[in-house]
């Protein structure tokens, strides 16, 4: 396997990416953080002390992914076309869900485009990271221990393939 963000001599590089063609690329990324039955109800009932959580959270997520380059190294400053974020409640299947009393999460899904070179996965992954770290901010008073799950669920390469 080849190390792409390397050069022969082990120095770290950002890919060039100049010969490649501009294509619609489109990732998919979501992510839950676990919750308990109070904070759950606080948080759909509008009583958190932070405010909204969830519209705190969904903008956090999209100023996440606009910020990706400046956080990542080696990341491309891409002009994204489109970032799509929603944040709710769940309280049936999670891959976050840790014990009988944290059976209920914050759910973040984030969709981001752009017509470029380079693909937006960091984007989508990022975005639904600082969004889920905003909630866990905003309910860290409450609760201190806490599981998140983050994973891409869909990328478009500009190859045409879903």
């Amino acid at each position: 396997m080849e190390l792409t963000h390397f050069d022969e001599q082990g120095n770290a590089w950002m890919v060039d990416v100049s010969e490649k063609d501009h294509t619609h690329r489109i990732a998919v990324a979501e992510g839950f953080i676990a919750i308990n039955d109070a904070i759950f109800e606080r948080i759909q009932g509008g009583t958190m002390k932070k405010g909204d959580v969830l519209s705190v959270a969904q903008l956090a997520a999209i100023m996440g992914a606009k910020q990706t380059s400046n956080l990542i190294p080696l990341c491309h400053p891409l002009m994204l076309t489109k970032v799509e974020v929603h944040c709710h409640l769940v309280d049936d299947e999670s891959l976050a869900f840790t014990t009988d009393t944290h059976n209920k999460a914050v759910k973040i899904t984030a969709t981001v485009k752009t017509t470029g070179q380079t693909g937006v996965e960091m984007e989508a992954l990022t975005a639904v990271q600082v969004g889920l770290l905003t909630v866990m901010v905003v309910r860290a008073v409450i609760l201190k221990k806490f599981k998140v799950i983050i994973f891409l669920s869909e990328t478009l390469l500009g190859r045409g393939e879903l």
